[in-house]
């Protein structure tokens, strides 16, 4: 309930609609802002007294060898925030060894990696299965490895078929037994992949946006931006370039994390990397979402600062969505900073946004 009304909180506060940029970075840095932690997600996930010694002893026995000190080192890092997973396989097996739904488990996996459980990775859909049928994690383990490896392209192809991710988790329900897995699985080979297929759709088509920015039926003849030029266009937005870190804020380290550069959004183009949560939030915010010529009533001036939060909120959460991403989160520093810039009036989103990153990293300057 505490994190339910606090993240109602802030949404009425965005709503409110009276906070300049000034006052939008000041709110961020001078402590106010209740970040929403791993730590806190895990405790409401699992209440009882017993989180960490339930943590440490299945992480300990699965993993044979492993430093007890090590181990409850790690664990008491992540039960207290100091820390939080990064490696999927860690968070898979924090979700066994407390019994998690698949939608606990895909939560938590967003939250720490950007997406949810991938049902075109191997690997995901595999685990899911063992989790959802009741199985412990070293048997979701030992199974996996007895499978084949997947073969790895260079440069992995653009899927034609963009439902194929629910069309495979629907296969993987069918599977009732360990042999009916396996079968599935090896039927599925060419199907696989790493790379998220939505989310590279979305981006291409709000790149393409900024490419040519001009569309060919005004006849006016203007050339492609280049990707240099597209990032100091429009995702410098006052963002320190120094890649140092040190004398951060923790907001400032948030938000500054993953901020999209040139070799990034090339290796993205390329098939090369997967396309990031925080990039694809900034792309909708510096397009305003208008890539197609279609009539929006969020265009329109009469909308008050709440309407228009609300009408972005589900577009925005809707794309996510599609996408295999958490959905907005008023309590993530990213996310507000993006749902402030939504609710812009006077000014384009991307404009709002950087008045706020110029603000609230004055002091880095």
């Amino acid at each position: 309930m505490e994190l339910t009304l606090l993240s109602e909180h802030e949404y009425e506060r965005l709503g409110a609609g009276d906070m300049t940029p000034a006052m939008a970075a000041k709110y961020l840095q001078a402590g106010e802002f209740r970040l929403r932690s791993f730590d806190e997600v895990l405790h409401s996930f699992y209440p009882a007294p017993d989180l960490s010694s339930r943590l440490t002893a299945a992480l300990l026995a699965d993993t044979p060898g492993a430093s007890a000190g090590s181990v409850g080192r790690t664990v008491r890092n992540w039960v207290t925030g100091r820390s939080r997973p990064t490696n999927r396989e860690d968070i898979f097996q924090i979700a066994f060894a407390l019994s998690l739904s698949e939608g606990q488990t895909s939560r938590l996996l967003g939250i720490c990696t950007d997406y949810g459980l991938h049902y075109r990775s191997g690997h995901d859909v595999v685990y899911a299965w063992f989790l959802r049928n009741g199985y412990r994690y070293r048997e979701a383990r030992d199974f996996f490895s007895t499978l084949p490896e997947l073969p790895v392209p260079e440069v992995e192809p653009v899927r034609q078929t963009l439902n194929l991710t629910h069309e495979m988790q629907n296969a993987f329900l069918q599977a009732h037994s360990l042999d009916e897995l396996r079968t599935c699985y090896l039927d599925n080979l060419s199907n696989f992949g790493a790379l998220h297929n939505r989310a590279y759709s979305y981006f291409c088509r709000y790149l393409d946006k900024l490419i040519h920015p001009v569309p060919a039926w005004t006849g006016i003849a203007e050339p492609d931006y280049s990707l240099d030029a597209i990032m100091k266009l429009y995702f410098s937005m006052n963002m320190p370039s120094s890649r140092s870190r040190t004398g951060y804020s923790v907001v400032q380290r948030l938000v500054k994390y993953n901020w999209p550069n040139t070799t990034a959004l090339k290796n993205i183009r390329a098939r090369r990397a997967d396309v990031p949560r925080k990039l694809l939030l900034l792309l909708y915010v510096i397009t305003e979402n208008v890539v197609d010529g279609e009539y929006r009533e969020t265009d329109e001036d009469y909308l008050t600062p709440r309407e228009r939060l609300d009408d972005h909120w589900f577009a925005l959460n809707a794309i996510l969505t599609d996408c295999g991403m958490p959905p907005l989160d008023p309590r993530n520093a990213t996310d507000w900073l993006v749902l402030y810039a939504v609710t812009a009036t006077e000014e384009s989103m991307s404009e709002r946004m950087e008045q706020v990153i110029e603000n609230l990293f004055a002091d880095q300057k």
